[in-house]
């Protein structure tokens, strides 16, 4: 269970705001002892953070101590250094400029035409602030320097630049922004207004990253509130996290992603800040690395023999590309960028005028693209393992008239029918497959598909985010299935604690 700090340097600092056992003076957290199982938090809130002073020291003894403190000494060093955030804002949004543009007050200067220079300041709160048209900075300059509340003074000369940032303390604020940041507090960290009775009715506190805008998500709402319930019966408080939440990681004792997964992406960042900060992590940044790039999966298999289609890697400056693939693999054709997901960027050619559409297409994209051999099935199998068995298995089938299971159009994507069966219905070289191809790429969570054509078993892909909506992969097993899920959850965060 983690526990959760706020320092200040008074008492009465914190009197606007409402009382809580987890705000500590500056002396007492001089004084506090944390229990030898528990994982620390600490917000530091002090109002100096110069060098030496009582903030400084209050984020030196909380790294000393091993707790995780927001603001980081490197954070305060950083923003001590004027030449790490002078940075020109030209690319960021027109609303934001033009919102320094309106509150801008001329003073005294030389930058421009007139001798008048333009000074904006404001302030953030855990990334957060009071007009709409600045949170796309204020959350920018959170990801990179995490600071409770910022003082931030924007100047314009020719361009607008950040001209000083500096860490602020409560007692710094007016009665309005008391109000935004106590806001700003909450959503940050929920957990320092819940009363001790529930915070210990629970043994462990599981994030799961969901972006509620996906059109595609990984599980529907009902399926998520089955994993909650099914964590919540096994003392496990299962609590949903977005990507403003990434300061919020330490809180807890493991993280499970229901957000597709890709490299350059805020859940690759999620889950290697998770796995650094010792937390329990499905999808593991490992496991996003391997799955997500086809170009080193299809290697991957084929080196450790695993059964593939046939598959080419052709690069955009290979002349004979068409002629390879047509020559080696036939038509129709399978091409595909390395990191496509739901069956997008994926292409079937015909014919080689066909072919090389596609690929001028695809090549637009990717500096690498697959060709593989087609092979027709009714239906592709969806095999999920996790911690390196089989617990389910899915029969995806064609959208009607369509050689996918899903078809993309502009206004809607259409996926085929399904069938659930349980694993031991399923072909033995099938289940094999899967589990041989998953040994390759760890032991977490993952949807293993696979064409079956008579006795030829063919390993397509490996997705380290499957697929688990209510009515769907559960169709056979139920709330067993999240049972199932959160019981790895929970043995694996046992491990961690005792070990």
């Amino acid at each position: 269970m983690s526990r959760l700090l706020i320092v200040v340097d008074r008492a009465k600092d914190w009197a606007p705001y409402y009382p809580s056992e987890d705000v500590l003076t500056f002396e007492q957290y001089l004084q506090y002892t944390a229990p030898a199982s528990a994982r620390v938090r600490v917000i530091n809130l002090c109002q100096s953070a110069r060098y030496l002073s009582q903030g400084y020291y209050c984020s030196l003894l909380a790294e000393a101590r091993g707790h995780h403190v927001v603001p980081s000494v490197m954070t305060l060093n950083d923003l001590s250094r004027k030449g790490l955030f002078s940075l020109e804002l030209e690319e960021l949004d027109r609303s934001v400029i033009q919102w320094l543009e309106n509150a801008g007050s001329e003073i005294e200067g030389d930058g421009d035409e007139k001798g008048a220079t333009h000074e904006v300041r404001i302030r953030t709160y855990f990334g957060q602030a009071q007009h709409p048209d600045l949170k796309p900075v204020a959350r920018a300059l959170f990801e990179r320097f995490p600071c409770p509340v910022l003082e931030i003074v924007f100047k314009r000369r020719k361009t607008w630049q950040i001209e000083s940032m500096r860490p602020a303390s409560p007692a710094d604020l007016t009665e309005q922004e008391q109000d935004v940041f106590a806001s700003a507090l909450d959503r940050f960290s929920t957990i320092v207004w819940r009363k001790p009775r529930s915070r210990r009715q629970y043994r462990f506190d599981l994030a799961m990253l969901v972006n509620p805008e996906e059109q595609l998500p990984p599980s529907d709402e009902a399926a998520l509130k089955r994993f909650e319930k099914a964590g919540r019966k096994l003392g496990i408080n299962v609590e949903r996290i977005t990507r403003r939440d990434y300061m919020r990681l330490p809180e807890y004792d493991g993280l499970f992603i229901r957000e597709t997964t890709a490299i350059d992406h805020h859940t690759y960042r999620f889950a290697r800040k998770a796995d650094a900060e010792g937390l329990v992590v499905i999808d593991d940044p490992v496991s996003i690395l391997r799955c997500t790039n086809k170009v080193f999966l299809a290697d991957l298999l084929k080196n450790n023999k695993v059964p593939t289609p046939k598959t080419l890697i052709i690069s955009r400056d290979q002349k004979d590309a068409v002629e390879r693939i047509s020559g080696e693999l036939g038509f129709p054709v399978v091409i595909k960028i390395p990191d496509g997901a739901f069956s997008r960027g994926v292409t079937k050619a015909k014919d080689e005028k066909e072919l090389k559409a596609g690929l001028k297409e695809l090549f637009r994209q990717s500096a690498l693209v697959l060709a593989q051999e087609y092979l027709y099935t009714d239906y592709d199998w969806r095999i999920g393992v996790l911690g390196g068995r089989a617990i389910y298995a899915c029969k995806y089938l064609m959208v009607k008239g369509h050689w996918q299971i899903y078809q993309h159009d502009e206004s809607k994507t259409e996926s085929g029918g399904f069938e659930t069966l349980p694993t031991y219905e399923v072909p033995r070289n099938v289940i094999q497959a899967a589990l041989n191809a998953t040994r390759l790429i760890g032991n977490g969570l993952y949807g293993v598909d696979i064409k079956q054509s008579g006795n030829r078993v063919a390993v397509i892909e490996v997705n380290d985010n499957p697929s688990i909506d209510s009515g769907v992969e559960d169709k056979f097993l139920g709330g067993e299935l999240y049972t199932l899920v959160m019981q790895e959850f929970l043995s694996r965060m046992e491990a961690k604690r005792r070990g």
